[in-house]
Formats: structure tokens, sequence, C-alpha cells
């Protein structure tokens, strides 16, 4: 088993969950019902305990500290070091943009954890049939929301199509395999990017079509996750700011 290519892998996956978690955390207090309020606060806690999960088998495969190095995987790299999809550093826009942008990671990273689920590394694939209960729980919760939007009123449905117009080419990043993937396919530890990617335009692409929106055109280059928007920067700073105050507090 590679360890080095595989940490790289899960690196990348515990960076989608934190960043996405600290996005739906900015929600809490401003959600349009309380309802919401509680349930994003909660899927912002359990991305967020995904990440750690994640960064987790990183500090294993490396021979790191799995207590103490994840808050440096979060907290003490720069924007350059992080591998999270630019879908996902995106600002949270409006309630429509938040709730499109989570039910279209959310399914795909449902199919990605079936897979996962099946590795031939141990750790991992309890690792991910884990992550992958609590996960269907948030597919749920946005899919909801999709047709509930898209087929309820006239601004609903315009500001879910302009929220899909904006989208859409960063979800094209989804489809992009990580770095030297190809090896850990073979060896049966993670499954292939592009085979999920096709599964996933096709269940979602219906999907949506059935809540009456129109997919636009995409450039199937945007949102790699090697380019980083002009957000991330941002996004730490502000995430990062209590941790970086004293790097050697215990919590």
């Amino acid at each position: 088993m590679n360890k080095v290519l595989l940490a790289e892998y899960l690196l990348a996956l515990g960076d989608d969950e934190l960043l996405l978690g600290h996005r739906v955390s900015e929600w809490c207090g401003h959600a349009p019902i309380l309802e919401e309020d509680i349930a994003f606060a909660n899927i912002a806690l359990d991305e967020i305990g995904h990440a750690r999960l994640w960064y987790q088998l990183v500090a294993e495969l490396r021979g790191e500290d799995p207590e103490r190095y994840p808050d440096q995987l979060a907290f003490f790299r720069t924007a350059n070091e992080f591998r999270a999809l630019p879908l996902l550093q995106l600002p949270n826009g409006d309630w429509a943009f938040s709730l499109l942008r989570q039910y279209l990671f959310d399914a795909f990273e449902a199919q990605r954890l079936e897979g996962l689920a099946r590795s031939e590394y141990a750790a991992l694939a309890e690792a991910a049939a884990k992550i992958r209960t609590e996960e269907l729980y948030h597919l749920r919760h946005s899919r909801a929301w999709i047709p509930r939007l898209g087929l309820g009123t006239e601004e609903s449905h315009r500001r879910l199509q302009d929220a899909l117009d904006a989208l859409w080419p960063y979800a094209q990043g989804l489809g992009v395999p990580l770095d030297s993937e190809d090896e850990l396919v073979e060896a049966g530890l993670v499954p292939a990017t592009g085979e999920l990617f096709t599964a996933w335009r096709a269940e979602v692409g219906k999907f949506l079509e059935e809540a009456d929106l129109k997919l636009p055109d995409a450039d199937p280059g945007h949102g790699d996750r090697r380019q980083h928007t002009e957000h991330l920067a941002e996004l730490l700073d502000d995430m990062q700011e209590v941790a970086r105050f004293d790097a050697e507090a215990q919590w």
C-alpha cells in the first residue's frame, strides 16, 4: 500500500469536509426558519467531525499523533497547502445557493463513500461506513429542498436556477481524479472518480430536470481542486484566527 498517495487522497477529502462544514456553520442564526437553523448547525458539526476522521487516518499513515495532528492540518496550513474543491470554497450566497451546493456535493459523496466502504484498507472502509450513515441524512435533507424551491414560487425557481448556473461549472471539479489516483484504484483502496462522476451526472441531471431546472453548459476543467479561488484565504483567515492566536494552547 502506498501510504504517501493514500494520505494525500484522504487529506483532500478532509479538506472538502472542513471547508464545507465551515461554510454551513456560517448559516447559524441566519437560516430562514428555526428548524433549518438547527439542522444546518448539526450538519456543520457532522462535516467537521468527518474532516477530523479523515485527518486522523492521514496522521496514522504519516506516523503522526492522531489526536493532535488534525488540528495542525486544519489550523496551521496556508491556502496553498489545501486541496479542497473550489466548489466548497465559494461564499454561501443565498439559501438556494447553499442548499444546491450541499445537494450536489452530498449526492457525489454518497457514491464515493459507498465505494470507500469496500476499500481493501480496513481502517478506511470502517471510517467511510461510519461517515456514510450521517451523510445519507445530509443528502435526504438537501434533496428534499430542491423540488420545494424548483417547483415552488416564481422567485424560488429563479433563485435556484441562478444558483445552478453559478455552481454547475464548479461542480465539474467533482469528476477530476486526485493526483496519482490510478495506483490507489488498482490496489482496491479507492473507487475511480471518473466512474463515480458519470453515475452522479446521470442521477443529478435527471433529478434537477424533474425540478424544472435547466442544466447549463459547463467547462469540464472548471473547479479542479488544484486551483484556488480568491475566497479560500479569506475563509482560512476567519477559521484559523483563534487557533493561530496561541498555537501552543491546549483546548
